[in-house]
């Protein structure tokens, strides 16, 4: 297929010069008429959030099994929270938001049933057939699963949406280790051995921003630890100490609430600061010189990356590896991988369209069976594991 620009957008904004200048996109793979409404990066954005993997995300595991409440963050809502970051960070540093909020938004769409959990056991079971990791099985549904238009397969995104995605954390120094984003890139080059955009280096900043606030409330919410106990931590004491002194009456869960908020604040303000000293050593004069740039130019400072790993290691020895929650992940672990060799043993029982494959090839058959397994739903997993009868749980 060959790629046509379209047109300059005549909606137009005052960015930043080192901004992702929307007018100067290098289009989509199949060429569609610009929108006399929408930028790009808006149609973007709005194709990611239409999509079925977008909408499947609402019952998959963040770090709670799904089922288990209302409460707790789902995929979905972690994404949602992810743009809601990552758009605020953009506007201060006069960004295109657009853009910031679709990667934002589909960082995660490649994510299995059963958070870390269900990827791992996939990864595992596909191992002999080319391995698993959700960052290609997000570059796979945005260019190939998903199946809303007549005239491709994908959501057909423009060339800096997809860049942005499948390199938001960074140059991909082993192309091989994603072989098909490698045979994408043969077709079209997503110059994947550079840093992506500041849109995209932001969300994943705020990712990590996302996760590591949120998962510290649920985790507090869920009983595994006190206010107390997460005052050991440099992001959260002043703000747990400021805030009952301010409202001494209140219940933890409420001082809780605001600690998370202050916390978030005081991330992103570290992202903008850092951003901005990294704009004005390395000056930057378009976005071409942000992905050439030596290192990212979006980053914590060293005291916050140092505080951030505190986080991740409190949270990891106080929560993800608690036997509760290690029990429930076990079993999912187990659901999946009853699941994949079900179907590698039936695969004509496989509900999914395998008209344009060759399904004489056990690797594609893996595939196949990968791409089922990736998009399921907590729930559904669950459910379709006891109607097949399989496994030991």
């Amino acid at each position: 297929m060959k790629n046509n620009t379209p047109q300059l957008s005549t909606l137009n904004s005052s960015l930043s010069k080192y901004a992702t200048d929307v007018r100067r996109t290098k289009g989509r793979l199949v060429y569609e008429e610009p929108s006399g409404s929408r930028t790009e990066f808006q149609r973007d954005k709005d194709r990611v959030i239409h999509s079925n993997a977008f909408r499947r995300m609402r019952n998959k595991t963040q770090v709670f099994i799904e089922s288990e409440g209302d409460y707790y963050r789902t995929r979905l809502t972690h994404s949602m929270e992810v743009s809601q970051i990552a758009h605020s960070i953009a506007k201060a540093l006069v960004l295109d938001t657009e853009l910031a909020d679709t990667v934002a938004l589909a960082h995660d769409l490649g994510h299995t049933c059963f958070g870390h959990a269900g990827e791992d056991a996939l990864a595992e079971a596909m191992r002999p057939y080319g391995g698993f990791n959700h960052n290609e099985q997000t570059f796979r549904i945005l260019t190939k699963l998903e199946k809303r238009y007549a005239r491709f397969d994908g959501l057909n995104l423009t060339w800096e949406a997809l860049e942005g995605i499948v390199k938001h954390n960074g140059a991909i120094k082993d192309i091989d280790s994603m072989p098909y984003v490698k045979e994408f890139c043969s077709k079209w080059d997503l110059e994947v051995g550079t840093f992506s955009g500041l849109e995209a280096q932001i969300a994943a900043l705020s990712d990590d921003i996302a996760y590591n606030t949120h998962d510290a409330d649920d985790g507090h919410h869920a009983g595994f630890f006190s206010l107390e106990e997460l005052r050991e931590l440099p992001v959260f004491n002043k703000s747990i100490d400021k805030n009952r002194a301010l409202y001494p009456e209140i219940s933890p869960v409420r001082v809780a609430y605001e600690v998370v908020r202050d916390a978030i604040g005081v991330m992103a303000d570290d992202v903008i600061a850092t951003t901005k000293r990294n704009i004005e050593i390395y000056k930057p004069l378009c976005a071409e010189d942000v992905r050439n740039a030596p290192i990212m130019l979006a980053a914590f400072s060293e005291e916050m990356a140092d505080n951030i790993k505190q986080i991740k290691k409190f949270l990891f020895n106080r929560m993800y590896k608690k036997e509760s929650v290690y029990e429930k992940m076990e079993k999912a672990k187990g659901i999946v991988s009853d699941l994949f060799e079900f179907y590698m043993n039936e695969f004509k029982m496989l509900p999914t369209d395998m008209s344009d494959e060759d399904i004489t090839s056990e690797s594609i058959r893996a595939r196949l069976i990968a791409d089922f397994i990736a998009g399921m739903t907590d729930r559904y997993a669950i459910k379709l594991h006891e109607k097949l009868g399989i496994g030991n749980s």
